[in-house]
């Protein structure tokens, strides 16, 4: 998989979102879907639960303009961060 590519086509949905860091691709992408599922980029009383953030993200990629593979790709890896998460 490449975590680089992939990261852009991310970026490209959720733009507004700064994604630096000295990390891989793979750490960036994986840690900014779990913000994202957790809603940690939202204040804490407005939070809302983890499987409707899922299901935003999935709706989000899913209407995006991006290419199937690429729709595919980043939803297997939201349902391997929520995997994670709910362990």
């Amino acid at each position: 998989m490449d975590y680089g590519y992939l990261l852009n086509q991310y970026r490209s949905i959720w733009n507004n979102r700064l994604l630096k860091s000295d990390d891989s691709s793979e750490v960036i992408l994986n840690e900014a879907i779990k913000r994202e599922l957790l809603d940690e980029n939202s204040h804490p009383r407005v939070r809302r639960p983890v499987h409707e953030k899922f299901y935003l993200a999935v709706k989000r990629i899913a209407e995006s303009s991006l290419n199937e593979e690429d729709k595919l790709a980043l939803i297997t890896l939201h349902i391997q961060v929520m995997e994670m998460i709910k362990q």
